[in-house]
């Protein structure tokens, strides 16, 4: 019996021997697939690496746009204020002869017709690029309106 019990363990060991290695054989497939695992993870880190320093790039690039694009909107309003407050000089100027030709338009009415003075002698007047330049060659119009009424108006008056 002895025999018996003795080959009986040396096949149980047998059969262990068997299992482990084949359990080994295992073990080394899956540690060779976590390190393949493993290299592809290590290049998917340095792409997200590569691709965090090109954002980081692009966020400064962006932020330098929109610096610049203040500044030049800046600047534009700027512009855009000085525009705006010749253009209500010269609206202010206009009112004025325009009031100043009612004026002298209103005591002219009643006279008879008077001859046409000669050519008024120019005006200078300063103008601003685009709609100063209409601006102000309908003050220079309505200066040369209002020199010729003073003048039939001193005409009649001596």
């Amino acid at each position: 019996m002895t025999f018996f019990v003795s080959f009986a363990a040396d096949i149980l060991v047998a059969i262990l021997l068997v299992a482990t290695i084949a359990s080994s054989v295992r073990l080394s497939r899956r540690i060779s697939k976590l390190k393949a695992d493993e290299a592809a993870l290590r290049t998917t880190i340095g792409d997200l690496v590569v691709a965090s320093a090109t954002a980081e790039r692009a966020i400064a690039g962006l932020r330098a746009t929109l610096d610049e694009c203040d500044r030049t909107l800046a600047e534009r309003l700027g512009t855009a204020e000085r525009y705006s407050a010749d253009i209500a000089a010269h609206v202010e100027a206009g009112e004025s002869v325009i009031a100043r030709i009612a004026a002298i338009v209103g005591q002219a009415r009643p006279a008879a017709a008077v001859p046409v003075a000669p050519a008024p002698r120019p005006v200078a007047v300063e103008t601003t690029p685009g709609n100063g330049e209409r601006v102000g060659a309908a003050l220079a119009a309505a200066q040369a309106l209002s020199e010729r009424a003073l003048d039939r108006l001193r005409a009649r008056a001596a």
